[in-house]
């Protein structure tokens, strides 16, 4: 899988002078990712509040409840009409397809990137707090232990991926598209401020 990640195309076909304060939300395209245990669904979660926009969490669409996968085509179908919607905060990554048609498609790029030592902890923490809490963006009766330890292989991979390469990458769709690279927490409160 990580070897098809690394010949995704980044294109800017946006208009110059699109960067900036944020665009009227009616029509706003907010794409939220990055390595897993980052806070990503929560961050999406509170853009969406803030700007008044519906939310698309991509485990939702790809999987079902009890943590069972649908296939490749069901996910790519159900993502491309979530992509179609005039505006949205999607949170996730899916495959490698999916997230370069996001990548394409959103206005606002919010790429989460903390320190490894915070990923691997957030990841434990919402596995201890799982029976009491349900992660938010997760698929109901999703098998958390399963589902733990396929973060942890992801983290360990993560870095074939989620390279200074990829981070130049994206941050040269600037000025076509508002992009975001979160490392703390006042980076996620600089964000939020501009959404009120």
């Amino acid at each position: 899988m990580t070897a098809g990640l690394r010949t995704l195309q980044f294109t800017n076909n946006r208009p110059e002078g699109a960067f900036g304060k944020p665009r009227n939300p009616n029509s706003m395209k907010v794409a939220v990712f990055g390595k897993p245990g980052g806070g990503k669904s929560t961050l999406a979660q509170q853009i969406a509040t803030m700007a008044n926009l519906p939310l698309q969490q991509v485990d939702l669409l790809q999987y079902e409840k009890g943590g069972a996968k649908v296939s490749d085509e069901e996910f790519l179908r159900r993502y491309a009409e979530a992509l179609a919607q005039q505006h949205w905060v999607v949170d996730g990554f899916g495959n490698p397809l999916a997230f370069e048609a996001m990548l394409r498609a959103a206005d606002v790029l919010v790429y989460i990137e903390r320190s490894s030592l915070i990923h691997y902890w957030w990841v434990t923490k919402r596995f201890l707090k799982s029976p009491l809490v349900k992660p938010l963006g997760w698929p109901k009766d999703s098998p958390m232990l399963r589902s733990t330890i396929s973060s942890y292989r992801f983290l360990r991979l993560s870095d074939r991926f989620w390279t200074p390469a990829f981070k130049a990458k994206l941050l040269a769709l600037r000025p076509g598209k508002r992009v975001y690279v979160i490392r703390r927490q006042s980076d996620v409160l600089s964000l939020l401020a501009e959404f009120k």
